[in-house]
């Protein structure tokens, strides 16, 4: 099960690298930042044990759903963000960093 999850995880983190646009605006960039961060702060959470499988399955799945509005809002805007899309994804992004840390400090181990 752990060998699952490590190798979804790693094809999650490869893939959001290897869609990774080089924005000449910073904020879109912080937000592609943030998007890798946030991938690898699960999966070392999956590495470390601290991160249950439903646990990471969940984290991913908002991970996944916030990508896939990017995507749907970039596409929308002829590739740009809007200043209010990246004032609401910012937030999103937050939420879910918030989300990330309770699951890695809410005392579930792996078994």
């Amino acid at each position: 099960m752990r060998r699952v999850i490590i190798s979804i995880l790693t094809s999650a983190l490869l893939t959001g690298t290897a869609t990774m646009s080089f924005a000449a605006d910073d904020k879109e960039g912080r937000i592609e930042q943030r998007k890798e961060n946030q991938q690898k702060r699960i999966a070392q959470g999956v590495k470390s044990g601290s991160l249950t499988p439903r646990e990471t399955a969940r984290l991913e799945r908002q991970q996944s759903k916030l990508n896939q509005e990017v995507r749907h809002n970039r596409k929308e805007n002829g590739g740009n963000l809007t200043n209010k899309e990246k004032v609401q994804i910012n937030h999103q992004q937050n939420r879910l960093s918030k989300e990330i840390y309770n699951q890695k400090h809410d005392g579930q181990n792996q078994k």
